[in-house]
């Protein structure tokens, strides 16, 4: 082994720390990123609970896709009313698992019993199951796929899950004696340009259909922008992209969305659960469409970065305009109609639209199951053209090149 002089050790030593120094002043500092609400170009709503604690207080109440950035904070806030039991029913081993161990220490000091399930929303044994053995009284129904591109890729695993998903859910809390039934939806449902937003209208139309033949059940439905934060929405995506030097992008500049934070979204399920009297669609006041661009440079300038551009061409971060992807609008749209009125929260409104007959619902559920039997994608977006006002059955070109057979992941 060789051996060197002690100060020939520290001389070394001493140049590494020098050298260390050097190179962390050369990186890119990113400040810790802003809050959504930073990003909203309005007051964020704060939405009193008020009655709709005690809709939960002392209750069964289970939540679908708890795992889920919605669901899983809907178990947070849920614990706070002090319900008796609350389930948590979600398809992804880690999600559960996740939330499981972030909630309970939570849920012991509240008194709560957590009951973990593992499970899809389409397996209607496993759900009147978990209906009756947990006695459950409140179902908020978080569970979906989400993501437009993903679902537009693998149209017929999103419609199964987002559709017969909802179907089997729903009418099973109704035989089950359910006191009330929420839908989480969202504004891509409005005159839909992509499957995702196809799925969730008809998701819609199949608890109106319930909703307006209940006798107990109270069915409702909550109809969300673009939530901020949440897993795979923009913000997440631009601060991510801003660490690391960028490009962001963007996908066109005239491209526009209604944002609300997770919080707000929440509250909004919360509070329509306790309101509804059966078939509303309630939705927020998130006052204008903000620009994504303009968002995109937010984010840039919370980070303490410039815009690269003319003023700035050999520095800060650039942003880079990609194109609308498949099923994406420029704009998206809150409600079929003008109408709406106004609920107890000045900031929550109650949207009465036309809905479908119950033959209607019928044949259209009909249809998908035969199309997802045969696998065949063409014709459930045929189905949903015919089903969904302003939907294109046309979709991406490789899948109507495959005959309309379906690809990617199940």
């Amino acid at each position: 082994m060789a051996w060197f002089p002690l100060h020939f050790v520290a001389q070394v030593l001493s140049r590494a720390r020098v050298f260390a120094a050097a190179l962390c002043k050369t990186r890119r500092r990113v400040p810790a990123a802003a809050p959504p609400q930073a990003f909203l170009g309005r007051p964020q709503r704060h939405l009193v609970p008020g009655r709709a604690a005690g809709v939960y207080a002392g209750r069964s109440v289970l939540v679908s896709g708890a795992g889920g950035s919605i669901g899983s904070e809907l178990c947070r806030q849920l614990l706070s009313c002090s319900p008796r039991c609350l389930v948590l029913y979600e398809l992804s081993e880690l999600a559960l698992y996740t939330v499981l161990q972030e909630l309970a220490p939570s849920a012991a000091r509240a008194g709560v019993e957590l009951v973990p399930v593992l499970g899809s929303v389409t397996d209607s044994v496993q759900v009147k199951q978990v209906l009756g053995q947990n006695g459950v009284q409140v179902v908020l129904h978080a569970a979906a796929y989400k993501h437009v591109p993903l679902v537009e890729a693998n149209p017929l695993p999103g419609l199964a899950n987002n559709v017969l998903g909802t179907r089997t859910l729903a009418r099973a809390a109704g035989q089950a004696g359910v006191e009330r039934f929420i839908l989480i939806s969202s504004d891509k449902a409005v005159r839909p340009a992509n499957i995702m937003g196809a799925s969730k209208r008809m998701a819609e139309q199949v608890v109106q259909d319930l909703a307006s033949r209940s006798t107990g059940t109270v069915f409702s439905m909550v109809r969300f922008g673009n939530v901020l934060g949440s897993s795979g929405s923009v913000l997440p995506l631009f601060q991510a992209q801003v660490a690391r030097g960028g490009p962001v992008t963007v996908t066109d500049p005239a491209a526009r969305r209604y944002f609300m934070t997770i919080g707000e979204a929440v509250q909004l399920v919360l509070t329509a659960g306790a309101e509804a009297q059966g078939g509303e669609v309630y939705m927020l006041d998130m006052g204008m469409p903000v620009s994504v661009l303009q968002l995109a440079r937010q984010v840039i300038e919370s980070a303490g970065f410039t815009v690269q551009g003319a003023d700035h061409p050999d520095g800060g971060i650039a942003i880079k305009f990609i194109g609308l992807r498949p099923g994406e609008k420029l704009e998206e749209e809150l409600a079929l109609t003008a109408e709406r009125t106004a609920t107890a929260h000045p900031k929550i409104f109650s949207l009465q639209e036309a809905q479908v007959s119950e033959i209607e619902v019928a044949a259209m559920l009909r249809g998908l199951r035969h199309a997802l039997a045969a696998g065949n994608s063409q014709a459930a977006r045929d189905l949903a053209a015919r089903r969904v006002e302003s939907f294109s059955a046309a979709g991406p070109a490789s899948d109507r090149q495959a005959g309309g057979q379906a690809r990617g992941k199940t």
